[in-house]
């Protein structure tokens, strides 16, 4: 279908919004062996302090095998590794964060620790079944001296820059906005609850979010996973956006305003536990401006099963917060695999319990 001619009026027009809307983003250009980027991504992980980290509002890992061994197998015969994006954070103690090429990085680090077995590849079918360790020690070498370029933002670029990086390099981006999605989808009286529970003045305080995080309604997006793992964690065994899809579809089925009333008393009683006994809230220190998803999850989650079993709960202390173990289950990278997910939520169950006066 023909269209019409564009006019010098409609010309100026345009280039008047591409200068309104044109981002002038700092940045430098580093290039580094793959054994380098996989230590800097190790190195303090366990414990949340590790240089290239990843950031929250990124995708579960979703590379299964297949991929993984292909992505390797593409390394090993030489091909270019795609850029690696990384932004330096002005409040993160000269941290990374990995704004694109997490999974990769992932990859990297799983097969050089000897947890990726190669499977399915094509072009190096005797590699198939190998491991990291059983290549000879020269291969080794030359696989580790692979080297990555990687684009480093500057603490310049804000959350909002980072994220729109991300999604213009990432196809299939919408996965992003799940909660966005779900209001259009699912609206409804459950959906109005649990915006009800989000704005909730006791919640913002304790679980503080960027101004992009809150556009975006992450807030809302922390309600239904406390809702969702509250009610079956335990059964969780596929991607965290289908299990909080298909709670919702059957949660809505059987809802009524008593039903509501149960879940917003249940949320804010965890809220009142929680503004009690925890000094930073759902937060990793009192200052800090943003709250991690699983952090949020294992205590949300874990202090409500306990108030459950032990109404009048009143733990001596909470200091188990600062416990490597916690810090293992509750660093930006931990995984979504059911065990990972029920062992977070139930060390914090289990440590209020244990510590009730």
């Amino acid at each position: 279908m023909p269209t019409a001619p564009i006019s010098d009026e409609a010309r100026e027009i345009a280039e008047k919004e591409i200068i309104e809307k044109e981002r002038i983003v700092d940045y430098n250009t580093k290039e580094y062996p793959v054994e380098t980027v996989v230590q800097k991504y190790m190195t303090g992980r366990d414990t949340d302090e590790n240089e290239l980290f990843v950031p929250d509002y990124q995708r579960d890992f979703s590379w299964d095998t297949k991929r993984q061994s292909k992505f390797i197998e593409s390394v090993m015969i030489g091909l270019p590794i795609p850029y690696i994006f990384v932004a330096d954070l002005s409040d993160s103690e000269g941290r990374l964060e990995i704004v694109d090429g997490s999974q990769r990085i992932r990859t990297l680090a799983a097969f050089l620790n000897n947890e990726l077995v190669l499977t399915g590849l094509e072009k190096l079918t005797n590699l198939n079944n190998f491991r990291f360790s059983d290549l000879p020690l020269a291969r080794q070498r030359r696989f580790n001296r692979r080297t990555m370029r990687m684009i480093e933002l500057t603490h310049k670029a804000d959350e909002e820059v980072r994220r729109d990086i991300f999604e213009r390099i990432n196809t299939g981006s919408d996965i992003l906005k799940d909660m966005e999605v779900r209001r259009g989808v699912s609206s409804g009286p459950l959906i109005t609850l649990i915006e009800q529970c989000a704005a909730l003045p006791l919640f913002k305080k304790l679980a503080p979010l960027s101004e992009t995080s809150e556009k975006r309604r992450e807030r809302e997006e922390f309600v239904l996973r406390f809702f969702a793992y509250l009610d079956r964690y335990a059964k969780f065994d596929r991607s965290v956006r289908e299990f909080l899809d298909e709670w919702l579809d059957e949660a809505k089925q059987g809802f009524n305003p008593t039903i509501g009333q149960q879940m917003k008393a249940e949320f804010e009683r965890m809220l009142t536990f929680v503004d009690q006994y925890f000094p930073s809230g759902f937060a990793k220190a009192a200052k800090h401006s943003r709250t991690p998803r699983i952090r949020f999850e294992a205590i949300s989650v874990g202090t409500a099963l306990a108030l459950r079993m032990n109404p009048t709960l009143s733990p001596k202390s909470v200091n188990w917060l600062s416990s490597a173990d916690f810090k293992k289950f509750t660093t930006s990278d931990a995984s979504n695999s059911r065990p990972k997910v029920i062992s977070r939520i139930e060390f914090v169950r289990d440590k209020l319990l244990q510590s009730n006066a």
